[in-house]
């Protein structure tokens, strides 16, 4: 009889291997453009809608998402993913056409040509590189790491895992750019999704279906004021968050632009709504709630408990592969796209124009993929990862969303007075939903501070009156509202 240590590392290089090949074949056979950037970071518009589909649901849906969200082991986290459905939708029918309109190779182009400026651009641009950098690459190492020691109880520092996966990821984004990262992505969901959905059905099987004796705050939809999600958050904070996540963030609409037409992009973020409706809320809450009631209160390490104890052993191997493809997935995504945000936004714009893309692009994974390695310790003793990442993203998300919605809501607007809110609208929500709370702990006078999602709401509106205050007083500038052109865009949103 074949060692079982032996069977499952083999069917997990096998499988990661296939998928690399695939991937390289189709690689190979791909028409090349003649433009470097095209080529490298909009894979010549070549990606049809299923790829389009299948590598924004990929590089949304990795381990930090599946560990962090089945690590609060209650059902009421799935109004993230049920709302990121309206996110998708505005994305295809609101932003697409406007990426489109302007010729945006990256979302911080389009800030360029409302506010006619290149230094907003060039500061977005920098905020979401850090963004990706300093935040969302170490978290997948971190995450990806903590699933595969706890999944198989490996007695290994998450450092030495986390290293061994950003050398795959690197390589995938530095040999193939956008089109290898896309392929990568889609032949990894087949397996992700399949396993993901095996995980939960064989967690509803070891609880028999019943869901008795899980204490009913786990099981609600409907959040209370000091839940983990108050259900008034969907209505305020909620919204802005998937606006921003879906629909201004380079590393997922940077594969709606890589479309040979609009219709094309559509149609692949349309097929993208309908998996994250459908599929994603059930596997990423699921597990959680069964493992509450099968072992109690786990944290971060709920899902590679429960895959530990009830997946197949023979397919711990198939898990691992589809587990580590979907961070390779996601890590590959985020790589491109900050390398893409530096190039473009940075390099070209300030220092040469026509330097060697593929060279310097592959300069800058390497460097970004040591320093997101180097930051996996500071990650790992955060109560809920995933909360962290949404309270995190909210200093500076909010912040350029309204550079956005002043952008495409008004003219007239001086690109100064919006870096100027930039800096305000993150200090503001750095105050608010870190250092309030620290000053209700030490001041039992001081009301607790409201839900960090209202707070959101609060930040994004104050952002968008605070540069309009400063473009008319500062800089002597009467911004104009586009009245007509939203009613136009609108109508076409909504009927076209």
């Amino acid at each position: 009889m074949i060692n079982d240590a032996f069977v499952q590392p083999a069917i997990f290089v096998g499988l990661t291997t296939l998928v690399a090949s695939l991937t390289w074949r189709h690689c190979r056979k791909a028409v090349r453009s003649q433009s470097d950037t095209k080529e490298y970071f909009l894979a010549n518009s070549g990606l049809n809608w299923m790829l389009i589909a299948g590598s924004i649901t990929l590089t949304n849906i990795n381990t930090d998402t599946m560990v962090g969200w089945n690590g609060n082991q209650m059902l009421l986290i799935t109004w993230w993913e049920f709302s990121a459905v309206i996110g998708l939708l505005l994305l295809a029918k609101v932003f697409v056409p406007i990426y489109y309109k302007y010729k945006c190779t990256t979302v911080t182009e389009l800030l360029e040509r409302r506010y006619s400026s290149k230094h907003i651009r060039a500061t977005v641009a920098s905020i979401f590189l850090l963004g990706d950098v300093l935040i969302f690459l170490p978290i997948m190492l971190y995450t990806s790491s903590l699933l595969i020691r706890t999944m198989f109880g490996l007695e290994v520092p998450l450092v030495a895992i986390a290293c061994v996966t950003a050398t795959v990821g690197a390589s995938y984004a530095i040999l193939g750019g956008l089109r290898a990262v896309a392929f990568c992505d889609t032949y990894n969901g087949v397996i992700v999704l399949g396993m993901a959905m095996l995980v939960t059905v064989l967690s509803l099987n070891a609880v028999h279906w019943n869901f008795s004796g899980i204490p009913a705050e786990r099981l609600t939809m409907i959040g209370g004021k000091d839940s983990l999600l108050p259900w008034q958050a969907l209505l305020t904070g909620m919204i802005f968050s998937q606006l921003y996540y879906w629909s201004t963030n380079q590393t997922i609409t940077q594969r709606a632009l890589a479309a040979p037409s609009i219709r094309e992009a559509q149609k692949g973020v349309y097929g993208a709504a309908v998996i994250r409706l459908l599929i994603i809320p059930p596997v990423i809450a699921i597990p959680g709630v069964c493992a509450f009631k099968l072992y109690g209160k786990l944290g971060d390490g709920t899902y590679g408990h429960i895959v530990h104890q009830l997946m197949p052993h023979w397919l711990l191997g198939v898990f691992a592969a589809a587990m580590f493809g979907a961070v390779i997935s996601s890590y590959t995504a985020t790589l491109n796209s900050s390398a893409t945000l530096y190039v473009c936004d940075l390099h070209q714009t300030y220092f040469n124009p026509s330097d060697r893309i593929r060279r310097l692009s592959t300069g800058l994974q390497i460097i970004f993929a040591l320093i997101s390695v180097s930051l996996v310790p500071a990650y790992m003793h955060a109560e809920s990862i995933i909360q962290l990442i949404q309270q995190l993203i909210g200093l500076f998300s909010m912040p350029i969303l309204a550079a956005f919605i002043t952008g495409l809501l008004f003219r007239n607007v001086d690109a100064r007075a919006v870096i100027a809110t930039i800096v305000f609208g993150a200090s503001l929500y750095g105050t608010m939903t870190f250092g309030w709370p620290a000053l209700h702990n030490h001041y039992a006078s001081i009301p607790a501070a409201p839900h960090f999602l209202h707070l959101m709401f609060v930040t994004v509106w104050a952002c968008v009156g605070f540069a309009l205050l400063i473009n008319r007083f500062i800089f002597g500038r009467r911004a104009e509202f586009e009245a007509a052109k939203i009613t136009r865009v609108l109508k076409e949103a909504l009927g076209g």
